[in-house]
Parts: C-alpha cells; sequence; structure tokens
C-alpha cells in the first residue's frame, strides 16, 4: 500500500481502475482505459486494481462496486465514478487536471 501512496502523490495525475474479472461493464470498459493510457503516455499513470486481490485498496477507498474510477492529483481525490463511461467522460475529467 505505500508503493500506491506514493505513486498517487506524484507529481503525475493517476486514474486508477477498481475493477473485477468477473465484472462484464469492466470487460466493456477495459479497451477504453487502454487506449486512454497510451493516448496520454507519461502525462498519466493508470492503475488497475483487482477488488477481489486486493481488499485493503478497495475498502480504504470505499468502493463498494464495479468498476470505479478514482482520479488522483498530487495525493487528491480529483473525480471519482462508478459505471461504464465513454472515452470522452475520461478524456474530459483527465484533461481538467493535466
Amino acid at each position: 500500500m505505500s508503493d500506491f501512496k506514493e505513486i498517487i502523490s506524484g507529481d503525475t495525475p493517476v486514474l486508477v481502475d477498481f475493477y473485477a474479472t468477473w465484472c462484464g461493464p469492466c470487460q466493456t470498459v477495459a479497451p477504453i482505459i487502454d487506449d486512454i493510457k497510451n493516448e496520454y503516455g507519461k502525462k498519466l499513470r493508470v492503475l488497475k486494481i483487482d477488488v477481489d486481490k486486493n481488499n485493503a485498496a478497495s475498502a480504504k477507498y470505499k468502493v463498494r462496486g464495479v468498476p470505479t474510477f478514482l482520479l488522483f492529483k498530487k495525493g487528491e481525490i480529483v473525480w471519482r465514478s462508478s459505471g461504464v463511461h465513454s472515452r470522452a467522460d475520461f478524456k474530459k475529467q483527465i484533461d481538467q487536471v493535466i
């Protein structure tokens, strides 16, 4: 968890995707997240956290459903949302913090 705290506290914004392997909506949004990661390159870090394998992180951030997305800037949550989003939705939020 200390590595996670270091990553989200850095200067680069971080999009965290809380997902589950059995989750249909998570599978739907996964290619969008991959595209976002490739498009922004070093300007954005993307972390994928499997809620079934990382109970501590899920509990700490009160993740109740998947997919849940958190966007961090310098350790602070600047956006939080659950469910499927379009590429445009993600870009709008990310562009506001980059």
